[in-house]
């Protein structure tokens, strides 16, 4: 079992930038991969990034260029850092870990608004 649970959600102005992070816990040796999901209101869920166990990175091209994502391995967390924020990224952010199963955390609330 793997357990994820996201932190850093909240209000951010246009062009402004946050950072979420997704702390692991539980089976972590199992994880082969994390990432990110977005589902904005009234849209389907996109996928946003991902970092493998390799330390290979990729994005949608809708965030190509703005965010980041990385990983601290003795910390077990991941991070997402979103730079040049704009409205349309607003979203729940939900993070994924990938194990012999998806393991997902509770999302947090990223709001784009000025």
């Amino acid at each position: 079992q793997v357990q994820v649970v996201e932190s850093g959600g909240g209000l951010v102005q246009p062009g402004g930038s946050l950072r979420l992070s997704c702390a692991a816990s539980g089976s972590i040796f199992s994880i082969t991969a994390m990432g990110w999901y977005r589902q904005a209101p009234g849209k389907e869920r996109e996928w946003v990034a991902r970092i493998t166990s390799g330390g290979n990175t990729n994005y949608a091209d809708s965030v190509k260029g703005r965010f980041t994502i990385s990983r601290d391995n003795a910390k077990n967390t991941v991070y997402l850092q979103m730079n040049s924020l704009k409205p349309e990224d607003t979203a729940v952010y939900s993070c994924y870990a990938d194990s012999f199963t998806r393991y997902w955390g509770q999302g947090t609330l990223v709001t784009v608004s000025s």
